[in-house]
C-alpha cells in the first residue's frame, strides 16, 4: 500500500508493506553518504539489512528511551555528520521508534539548514503516528518537545514485520495513538477497536495494517491542511495536554507515551457514553485509565506547555466520536480535567 502526503512545496510517499525493510533501495537513492540513526535496542539484523543497501554507510546509535531525546544526543548526531563530511545532498535514516525519529528529524532540519531524511519506524507508536508530519524535537528539563522544528521526511517506510520483536507493553502502547485518531477523525477506526479480538497475535496478523493505514489517513488529512499547527492540526493533540503532563510527572520512569495519552484522553472526555466506550477500548488494549499524580503537579507542567498562551490554553475535546473541537480555556480551568 502507498499513501502520499501532499503539502505545499513538499510531497512524500508512505509505503506500508510487510518485509519492506529489505527493499528501501528500490524507492530511495542510497548511492550517497547515509547516516543511520538508531538505538541500542533495535535488533542488529534490522540495522544490517539496511546497511547492505547503502554503499557508503555510517551509524549513530543512541541509548533507547525518552531520556535520549536531549541536546547531548542531538549534538552527537550533528558531530557524526560533520566528522564524516556530510553535505546537503546526503541522507539521514531514522531506524527506530519515536525518540529516534524526533532526534533524526530535528538533526536533519538543522544541519546545514536542512538535509534529507527518511523514516523507518520500528515501534507501533511511530508507525501509527510520529513517523509522518515532520515534527522533530528534543525535551528540555521536564518539558516534552519544547525545542524543535518542522522538517518533512523524503519518504516513510512502514514494515509491520518489525513489530514482531516488540514486547507486549510497547506493542499496545502505540495503539493509543490509533484510538486517538479514531476519536478525532474516523469513527469506523474506533469501532474497529471495539469489534476486533483482544489477543495480540490476532491483532498483529489480521488488523494491524488496517489500523495503521486508517490512523495515518487521519493524520495525513490534517497535516495537509495545516502543516505548522496553526489551527486544525491542534486536534492531533487530543489527550496530549494532560497526557504529556502525566508522562513528564513520571520523570521518564512512569507511564509510556501512549499509556499517558490514553489516560489524558479519558480525563478530558466529558460525555458519559463516549467515556464509557473509550474506557472499554483502552482496557481491552491493556492501556491504563487513571493516574496517581496531584493536580497541582500536573498544572505546573502544563503551564510550560507549547499550547499555552498567556493564561489561556487550547484543549481538544470530543463530543461525538470521529469529530474533534478546539476549545480555548483559561489555564486554571484545566484543573477539572486533572
Amino acid at each position: 500500500m502507498k499513501m502520499t502526503v501532499e503539502i505545499p512545496e513538499h510531497k512524500y510517499n508512505i509505503h506500508i508493506k510487510k518485509g519492506l525493510l529489505a527493499d528501501v533501495h528500490n524507492y530511495v537513492e542510497l548511492n550517497r553518504k547515509v547516516l543511520i540513526v538508531t538505538d541500542d535496542m533495535i535488533p542488529t539484523e534490522y540495522v544490517e539489512t539496511l546497511q547492505k543497501q547503502c554503499p557508503e554507510c555510517y551509524l549513530a546509535t543512541v541509548h533507547a528511551g525518552e531520556a535520549s531525546k536531549c541536546f547531548i544526543y542531538l549534538q552527537f548526531i550533528w558531530n557524526a555528520l560533520l566528522e564524516n563530511g556530510f553535505g546537503r545532498k546526503d541522507l539521514l535514516i531514522a531506524l527506530g521508534g519515536g525518540v529516534v525519529g524526533d532526534l533524526t528529524s530535528f538533526a536533519a532540519a538543522t544541519y546545514m539548514r536542512g538535509v534529507d531524511y527518511i523514516n523507518i519506524p520500528t515501534s507501533t507508536l511511530a508507525q501509527i503516528d510520529s513517523s509522518i508530519g515532520g515534527k522533530g524535537a528534543i525535551n528540555l528539563g521536564d518539558v516534552k518537545n519544547i525545542v524543535g522544528a518542522f522538517h518533512q521526511p523524503r519518504a516513510v517506510f512502514i514494515d509491520t514485520d518489525l513489530l514482531q520483536t516488540l514486547d507486549d507493553r510497547n506493542f499496545y502502547n502505540g495503539l493509543a495513538e490509533a484510538v486517538k485518531a479514531g476519536m478525532i477523525g474516523d469513527a469506523s477506526l474506533f469501532e474497529l477497536f471495539e469489534q476486533m479480538p483482544v489477543e495480540r497475535e490476532a491483532i498483529q496478523q489480521d488488523y494491524i495494517e488496517q489500523i495503521i493505514s486508517k490512523a495515518l489517513a487521519v493524520k495525513k488529512a490534517v497535516v495537509e491542511q495545516d502543516e505548522k499547527e496553526t489551527g486544525l492540526r491542534q486536534i492531533l493533540n487530543f489527550g496530549h495536554t494532560v497526557g504529556h503532563a502525566i508522562e513528564s510527572a513520571g520523570e521518564l520512569e512512569g507511564l509510556l507515551h501512549g499509556e499517558a495519552i490514553a489516560v489524558g484522553m479519558l480525563q478530558v472526555t466529558e460525555d458519559a457514553a463516549i467515556r464509557e466506550r473509550l474506557a472499554a477500548v483502552l482496557s481491552k488494549l491493556n492501556l491504563p485509565t487513571s493516574h496517581s499524580y496531584a493536580p497541582e503537579q500536573l498544572l505546573e507542567i502544563i503551564s510550560h506547555d507549547k499550547k499555552t498562551s498567556g493564561n489561556k490554553i487550547n484543549l481538544i475535546q470530543v463530543k461525538q466520536i470521529g469529530k474533534a473541537e478546539i476549545v480555548k480555556l483559561p489555564l486554571e480551568a484545566i484543573k477539572k480535567y486533572l
